[in-house]
């Protein structure tokens, strides 16, 4: 079996020493870039499994690196950063960050998220024969990331594909928005859910007076919902 291989990024060697020689001791193999140019381009060039991205890098900071490789590719990233904000947390995410690690951090954690990440990811690789979804006007392609509206073919951020698909998947099943956070982000956002309600605005904005057949409910108090007449 291959060694899976994770893209280390951040301008603090000593942080990159210790990671690379937790990782390499559980059988990573390990790719350090120091600046966030370096990263872009190393995305690229080693085809990582996985990239753990510091956010405050020379060049490129985290979030620009991680919208270039988000361009391109559906890498797994988790943000390593000093800053505990939770707006740092949302843009992050929103940027299609995985996960998200506040420093300091233990390297026993950051093992454990890295192999969750890579669990799901691959979890979501073996289930991808032809995952879609159709209503009047309305195709959600998970295996090819395509929003079809109308017939049309919507540019769609791939978190809010996935919160689209597991909505519309279930159609008529209310979800609250810690359900999707754990179902579709994958992790516990310390019961901060606006990054779901961003979303889902985004999503209405693309998907209003569509059809009368369908449409992206709020359920007050309790979250949302996929309603089919």
């Amino acid at each position: 079996m291959n060694q899976q291989k994770i893209l280390i990024v951040d301008d603090d060697e000593n942080i990159d020493e210790l990671l690379r020689l937790y990782l390499e001791k559980d059988g990573f193999e390990t790719v350090v870039a120091l600046d966030g140019e370096q990263a872009v381009q190393y995305a690229e060039r080693y085809s990582p499994d996985l990239i753990l991205l510091d956010i405050m890098l020379p060049k490129l900071d985290g979030w620009q690196v991680c919208r270039e490789i988000r361009k391109k590719s559906e890498t797994p990233i988790i943000m390593l950063t000093a800053k505990g904000e939770t707006f740092d947390k949302i843009l992050g995410l929103e940027l299609g960050a995985d996960d998200y690690i506040s420093k300091p951090f233990d390297a026993k954690e950051v093992l454990a998220r890295i192999k969750a990440v890579l669990r799901r990811s691959g979890d979501n690789e073996k289930q991808a024969q032809m995952k879609e979804v159709r209503f009047d006007k309305l195709i959600i392609n998970l295996t090819n990331y395509e929003l079809i509206v109308d017939g049309v073919k919507i540019d769609t951020p791939p978190k809010e594909l996935e919160l689209i698909y597991h909505l519309a998947s279930k159609p008529n099943r209310v979800f609250t928005r810690d359900q999707l956070l754990d179902e579709v982000w994958g992790f516990e956002y310390y019961g901060d859910s606006r990054t779901v309600d961003v979303h889902v605005k985004r999503l209405r904005e693309k998907l209003e007076n569509v059809s009368d057949q369908w449409c992206l409910k709020t359920v007050w108090g309790v979250g949302y919902k996929f309603e089919v007449r």
